[in-house]
């Protein structure tokens, strides 16, 4: 009964999503709830989704990314007294205990270790006030509206985040070959020091058993959070990033989004990067032109039967000297009005100002053609 109960709901949600339309949007049983391009980070869906709540232990995607950007994975890390005696879901560190910083991450995305991550944070900044400071200042350059107390997510004052911040956190971490890695992995098995046997570990996102195309994500549930979870997808390369936040129906709910963006919207690449898109003329360079080139992927969920097209916005001259790298202006993909993605516009190489030897030097050089001529 429980399960039949569950594959109506998943009907349910699923017909009021792709019934609806902008006229008349849709709800799910979330107080906060987003999905996003994984691309372009565009918002697809949001209901709430800008209110802070409460993340619980969809915190330790923070942590992991800060980890894996500030430390190795063959770091060996020492369990202390403190993460030897956090409450809630354990990995039963004790004190002293020596785990590589990849088996920590491991127990604490897949086993979802609180311990784990007082451990991490420790070693990474000190202590756990530090990597707070950490997290937020993360948090603050992704354009996430997040505040960050500690690394596990246990109910405290004041942390919280955004479910729309939530999966920009997400976005950035699965842009981490070993987040992604780790994130997308079922089943773990991690040394136990001290004892006959070894950790076993089970990921507690059910989606990738139960969701083709699923990558990755992170559950979490404290009283005061309720149940939250973060989640990713790809089919057909169109990536897709979705949060809910104190959501009772967590995983019919992110099913449920999913197949809306599925069946709503198609991947579009317009530019790949390092594709020159145009030539800038350069004055007084010791070469007249330089190719402007795409920084980064220009490339966006669109949705199905709407025709996109590339607007450029760069000058047509451009003072010596110019550097390799430098910005000479943007290319955006838009769709009416609309604009899907943008990148930056680079000089492909650089081009050295002209010298007065080589200005007389090219004078003559013209005279001499129209005189030939």
């Amino acid at each position: 009964m429980k399960r039949l109960f569950s594959v109506f709901l998943i009907v349910a949600l699923s017909g009021w999503l792709l019934n609806a339309s902008a006229a008349e949007p849709f709800r799910v049983a979330a107080k906060g709830a987003v999905l996003i391009d994984a691309d372009s980070g565009r918002v697809l869906f949001a209901q709430n989704a800008d209110q802070r709540l409460p993340m619980a232990s969809t915190t330790k995607v923070m942590t992991t990314l800060l980890a894996l950007e500030n430390a190795s994975l063959d770091e060996m890390v020492t369990a202390g007294k403190n993460a030897a005696g956090v409450t809630g879901t354990s990995l039963y560190l004790t004190k002293g205990e020596t785990l590589s910083m990849e088996h920590m991450l491991y127990g604490l995305m897949l086993r979802s270790g609180n311990d784990a991550a007082v451990a991490v944070a420790e070693h990474v900044a000190g202590s756990v006030s530090a990597f707070a400071d950490m997290m937020n200042a993360k948090a603050e350059a992704l354009g996430a509206n997040a505040h960050f107390v500690n690394p596990h997510g246990l109910d405290a004052e004041g942390h919280g985040i955004s479910a729309l911040g939530l999966a920009l956190v997400m976005r950035a971490a699965m842009q981490n070959e070993a987040f992604r890695k780790i994130t997308g992995t079922r089943r773990k098995i991690i040394p136990w020091v001290g004892n006959e046997y070894s950790r076993v570990l089970e990921n507690k996102n059910r989606l990738l058993k139960t969701y083709d195309g699923a990558t990755g994500g992170k559950t979490g549930y404290t009283r005061r959070a309720g149940r939250c979870l973060v989640f990713s997808a790809e089919r057909d390369g169109l990536g897709l990033i979705g949060a809910v936040l104190n959501c009772p129906t967590w995983f019919d709910t992110a099913t449920a989004l999913l197949d809306y963006g599925f069946e709503n919207f198609r991947s579009e690449s317009a530019l790949a990067e390092g594709q020159p898109i145009d030539a800038v003329t350069v004055r007084d360079g010791v070469i007249e032109v330089v190719n402007a080139v795409a920084d980064a992927p220009l490339r966006a969920a669109v949705p199905i039967g709407e025709a996109v097209q590339i607007v450029r916005d760069l000058p047509k001259v451009i003072a010596a000297p110019v550097r390799a790298g430098q910005q000479l202006g943007t290319a955006r993909m838009v769709s009416g009005d609309r604009t899907l993605a943008e990148c930056r516009l680079i000089a492909a190489s650089d081009v050295a100002k002209r010298d007065l030897r080589q200005s007389i030097i090219r004078l003559l050089r013209r005279w001499i053609l129209r005189f030939q001529a």
